[in-house]
């Protein structure tokens, strides 16, 4: 994943929806038509959920095709986040909620060889993440609480991407993705894009689908329409 200054979309499917007991299959689907794949981790702490551990994430790198982008939504990113880049994560995304040190968990993680993302919760004000946007390769705003897959889209959350969008252009070059998370569909990827975010996690929208990889374009074309950059 590369931190960009054109108008380019990215989909980033997730695999929270999809059947844990094939994984492989499950990646292989969307394979030849997403930018990246999507790495939930939660650890029913953080959030009242738990997915994968360290280990198993670590197998899914080790097969996917795709380069992984991995959301931690997890306590103490500071000291775990650094091992997820460790195992050769293309990004690595932890929760400005959670972190003791932001500043030192970016430069770990960059240390370690992997694209840092930080994330913010829907009640997080996008103030609060602006000292930190031209530290990081990507800024995640959620768009529906963290910790589950099938949530509707918040649609106010947008007010955020506007403001995220208008600073992030005010960089003059190598800058940050701007991705949401939660609810994204054919129904809302092009209120997303017009709003200004470029990189899209997909999740039921994918997976329920009867084509994920048609899917997967479908998304990309109708953001590539909207997005406003």
């Amino acid at each position: 994943m590369m931190r960009v200054s054109i108008n380019t979309v990215f989909i980033a499917p997730s695999i929270l929806n999809a059947n844990f007991d094939n994984l492989e299959n499950e990646i292989a689907k969307i394979s030849t038509t997403a930018d990246l794949l999507h790495l939930d981790i939660m650890d029913n702490k953080f959030v009242p959920n738990f997915t994968f551990d360290i280990k198993r994430a670590f197998e899914i790198i080790s097969f996917s095709k795709l380069p992984v982008d991995a959301h931690l939504m997890i306590e103490d990113p500071d000291s775990i986040a650094p091992r997820y880049a460790q195992t050769g994560c293309n990004s690595v995304t932890f929760h400005l909620e959670a972190a003791s040190n932001v500043l030192q968990t970016i430069s770990d993680i960059k240390s370690n060889g992997a694209k840092v993302g930080i994330a913010i919760k829907p009640a997080t004000k996008f103030s609060e993440v602006e000292p930190f946007i031209e530290k990081i390769d990507m800024l995640l705003i959620m768009t529906v609480e963290p910790g589950f897959g099938g949530q509707s889209f918040m649609h106010d959350q947008m007010v955020k991407v506007v403001a995220a969008r208008k600073r992030i252009n005010q960089i003059p070059q190598l800058r940050p993705l701007l991705q949401i998370d939660g609810g994204v569909s054919l129904d809302t990827i092009a209120e997303a894009a017009a709003a200004g975010a470029n990189c899209f996690v997909a999740g039921s929208a994918v997976y329920k689908s009867s084509d994920p990889a048609g899917m997967v374009s479908q998304l990309r074309n109708k953001a590539q329409i909207s997005f406003i950059g």
